[in-house]
């Protein structure tokens, strides 16, 4: 098996380590306990923090032991954001988050086999820690100086607004997640984004000073696509995993719709096929881009793996009706709902003129120009082509949750709303 360094540095998912030669040494040397916080500040996980996850999985593939830490404790506090004061949540709002967030990484992570993930939660020993020994026994082994120097601190601090005394401990008490879990189960890795090192080096200190112990501390880079913008901003926000959040539907269509000279560095980070698989599905861009081979393969994989297989079958399927591939009528409401929710739509009603219907969805001008596309066999409802220009909308037109489907020549989508006496 490949060197599970090796591995993560061609898929690009490391950004810094504090010493590569020893983690790799400590790596090869036998099994490694490593950990992975994750903060409930909202109700799901997002597709960044799948970057995590890779990591996580391919450590884990590689025979190394997982502690997935759901940040109940931290997550009342909330890290440090680069610009404003974040809004405490309620006790109860982040317990119910740090749930919702347990069981999507029950989901993503493997535990089966010998080396199965854990799941900790920092409230469990943060919350029995009392202010004395917190300032004590922790806070004694931090120094102003460094603590101020930190990025994000030192940028707040700068800032109108500058940063309190709470989001300023958040530092420290993330340090001594790290320590508690070095003397609970020997943890002696910690994996997370890059705009945390700061915060990872502080729990590697901490035990240095603490238990006189070398530890160890790998960050994965922020994402960003071949033009150096974020990877993922949408104008609809996040691409959250929860698909109350994000439908399936749409989750498919966010990976669907990568570049071409992105698509094979997501899918070395987000997906677990081989590199001979990447390598061919990177020769069928260079060649046959308008195949959309790579996009499709990613698309399914990513979604496959948060929604399971047998959402992702309902999607692409979904996907192929709205064009012809499959019949439209075998698509169930909720997932036909989600695939034309952003199509152009009108307002119509059993018995009206289908052509009047392309005119109001204004896929056609007029009248007179959808007659002439009807003609030459340019309009299709629900994937059925119409020759009768005086066709009218039938009952039977409608489908699932009082939708008919318009498609003008191959590519032009319109949807019809219907309201059922």
């Amino acid at each position: 098996m490949t060197d599970v360094i090796d591995e993560l540095q061609w898929r690009g998912l490391i950004a810094q380590s504090t010493d590569m030669d020893a983690l790799r040494r400590s790596l090869a040397e036998g099994p490694v306990t490593f950990y992975c916080g994750f903060d409930p500040t909202a109700p799901s996980l997002h597709h960044g923090h799948l970057v995590a996850v890779k990591v996580m999985r391919h450590l884990q593939m590689a025979g190394h032991h997982p502690i997935a830490l759901i940040g109940g404790a931290t997550g009342l506090i909330g890290d440090p954001r680069p610009s404003g004061e974040r809004t405490l949540n309620t006790r109860d709002v982040v317990a119910q988050w740090a749930g919702s967030l347990r069981a999507q990484l029950e989901s993503l992570l493997d535990f089966s086999g010998k080396n199965p993930a854990r799941i900790v939660n920092n409230l469990d020993w943060t919350g029995k820690l009392s202010a004395i020994d917190f300032l004590r026994d922790i806070g004694k082994h931090f120094r102003m100086g460094t603590m101020l120097s930190k990025d994000i601190v030192a940028r707040r601090l700068d800032s109108e607004e500058g940063i309190s005394f709470t989001e300023f401990s958040y530092q420290i008490l993330q340090a001594n997640d790290y320590l508690e879990l070095y003397r609970r189960y020997g943890c002696t890795l910690e994996v997370g984004g890059n705009d945390q090192w700061g915060n990872l080096v502080g729990g590697m200190d901490l035990i240095r000073k603490v238990e006189g112990k070398n530890v160890h501390v790998l960050t994965n880079p922020l994402i960003t696509k071949s033009d150096g913008t974020k990877f993922g901003k949408t104008e609809g926000g996040a691409i959250w995993l929860n698909p109350q959040m994000l439908s399936p539907y749409k989750f498919y269509q966010f990976w669907l719709n990568t570049a071409d000279d992105d698509v094979v560095r997501m899918l070395k980070v987000f997906t677990f096929r081989s590199r001979e698989e990447i390598e061919e599905l990177e020769r069928a861009v260079a060649q046959r881009p308008q195949g959309r081979e790579a996009q499709r393969a990613l698309a399914s994989d990513v979604t496959i793996w948060v929604h399971g297989a047998q959402a992702t079958r309902r999607v692409i399927a979904a996907s192929q009706a709205l064009f012809g591939g499959a019949e439209l009528k075998d698509i169930d409401q909720g997932t036909l709902h989600d695939a034309v929710a952003e199509l152009p739509s009108t307002e119509g009603r059993v018995g009206q003129p289908i052509v009047e219907l392309f005119v109001g969805t204004k896929l056609e001008r007029g009248v007179g120009a959808a007659r002439r596309t009807l003609a030459s066999g340019g309009l299709n409802v629900n994937n059925v082509k119409v020759r009768d220009p005086e066709r009218t909308l039938e009952v039977g037109d409608v489908l699932p949750g009082g939708v008919v489907v318009l498609r003008k020549g191959k590519k032009n989508l319109a949807v019809v709303r219907v309201t059922m006496p």
